[in-house]
């Protein structure tokens, strides 16, 4: 398999994910320019990551991504072993991916949404209080809880990069011990600190 990512861009959740599966894979990092390269736009004409490559199965978006790997290595359990934890955990994962991923968006690119900066800025502003207000909800849903569905799985990693990206974003999630938990478990779990390292966002121990 062949991940084609972004450092720190959702494709760390699929890295996250085959860190946790266990096999070798290889992984090639893309320039935002590369993205819009004819050669790249063969793999994915959206122009965006991740894509994952195996054998001539070529795969684009996330979430159909985790799925596929959950599939393929159902020894992992990636989803949960049982079918209350799977529901919890796709649940989550559209939460993530529909919900708060579509608004991390907007604040990273509010140029693509108003051309007058005071607009811009607004917009930013309005979507980071969503973002935080959401992201209360997780935070509630973790009281007296370690992950999301009752296993560890894939949508735990996706929280874990969505807080990499609070970060950057600078909102403030100070009050929210239980997702400032949930994060600092996840920094300990050796399939986390493989992927970071594999993207150079960790230096090797």
């Amino acid at each position: 398999m062949k991940l084609y990512y972004m450092t720190g861009a959702c494709p760390l959740v699929t890295r996250i994910a085959l860190e946790w599966i266990g096999k070798p894979f290889e992984s090639q990092r893309v320039s935002r320019d590369e993205l819009q390269q004819e050669e790249f736009l063969k793999l994915n004409p959206n122009g965006a990551v991740p894509v994952l490559v195996d054998g001539d199965l070529v795969l684009t978006q996330s979430i159909a991504i985790l799925e596929y790997l959950n599939e393929k290595n159902p020894q992992a359990n990636l989803l949960g072993s049982t079918i209350e934890q799977r529901f919890e955990a796709r649940r989550w994962l559209a939460f993530l991916n529909a919900e708060i991923h579509r608004n991390v968006g907007v604040v990273f690119g509010t140029h693509r949404y108003a051309d007058q900066e005071a607009t811009q800025a607004e917009v930013k502003a309005k979507t980071a209080a969503l973002l935080t207000k959401q992201l209360g909800v997780i935070d509630k849903h973790l009281e007296g809880k370690e992950t999301l569905s009752g296993s560890l799985s894939v949508a735990d990693a996706y929280l874990y990069v969505v807080l990499r990206w609070a970060g950057l974003m600078k909102l403030d999630l100070s009050g929210m011990k239980n997702l400032n938990a949930f994060f600092a478990r996840m920094e300990q779990n050796e399939g986390v600190k493989a992927a970071l390292r594999g993207e150079g966002l960790l230096k090797k121990e």
